[in-house]
């Protein structure tokens, strides 16, 4: 009997570490959709994947944060033939300093990496729940361990995110499917672009992927990318206040 090809929707598919976890599906042969909002971008990290050994790929162009945009995840499913993994992988760094002081840029930062990205989230995971089986690993970031002054409302995004990625997991935690929310710190990305990049402290989206991919699998429902981020984030959440109000970062 042959085996299915694990079929994979990917939501952000292309950022730098989407692109990266796409690949090492393909790799496995699996079935890939992508959904971004540029057709051509998708096309074009579509036609690499086939070539790197994925079955099929679908292309899906859509605006993650448009009025009941969520409705077409049936549909999606529908034309991968089921599904095993989603990976939400979408974000906006946003201008902090230019946030801090218009509503509407500070709304555009909540909107795409919490309010839409919950949505989604709640959407999938009802997905998997009916099926009885499946992973949903949303990427999250170590932004939101701490506000801090030169990213906090990034990263109170980022935190409810996880909230609420780690109550998900709860919720499955006595049957088949399964969440996760992995935190990556600093990743030389476009997103990033711009920033002053290099060091210990720097990843690559290939690392990151690569713990993704295996997030999906296994492991707890909170995952750092790279893993010694655990212990950063462990010390800097435990500065006291009267200390880290001292700290420029």
């Amino acid at each position: 009997m042959t085996n299915t090809p694990l079929r994979v929707l990917i939501l952000g598919a292309a950022s730098g570490i989407a692109q990266a976890a796409a690949r090492l599906y393909a790799g496995e042969g699996a079935i890939i959709g992508l959904a971004a909002r540029n057709e051509n971008q998708l096309g074009a990290i579509a036609a690499d994947l086939r070539v790197r050994g994925a079955s099929r790929v679908e292309t899906f162009e859509i605006d993650f944060t448009a009025a009941e945009a969520t409705t077409t995840l049936a549909d999606w499913v529908a034309r991968l033939g089921g599904m095993d993994h989603v990976v939400l992988a979408y974000g906006l760094l946003g201008d902090q300093s230019a946030a801090e002081h218009d509503a509407q840029a500070a709304a555009a930062i909540i909107d795409v990496n919490f309010r839409s990205a919950a949505l989604w989230s709640l959407a999938v995971a009802d997905m998997l729940e009916s099926q009885g089986r499946g992973s949903l690993v949303v990427l999250g970031s170590v932004a939101g361990d701490r506000g801090r002054r030169s990213n906090c409302i990034y990263g109170a995004a980022k935190a409810g995110i996880a909230t609420l990625v780690q109550g998900i997991a709860h919720r499955f935690s006595d049957h088949g499917p399964r969440a996760v929310i992995v935190k990556p710190g600093p990743t030389d990305t476009a997103m990033t672009a711009g920033m002053t990049k290099g060091g210990p402290l720097w990843s690559t989206p290939e690392a990151v992927a690569a713990i993704i991919r295996k997030a999906a699998d296994r492991g707890g429902p909170v995952v750092y990318a790279p893993g010694r981020w655990w212990l950063i984030m462990t010390i800097i959440r435990n500065i006291p206040a009267v200390i880290f109000n001292k700290m420029n970062f």
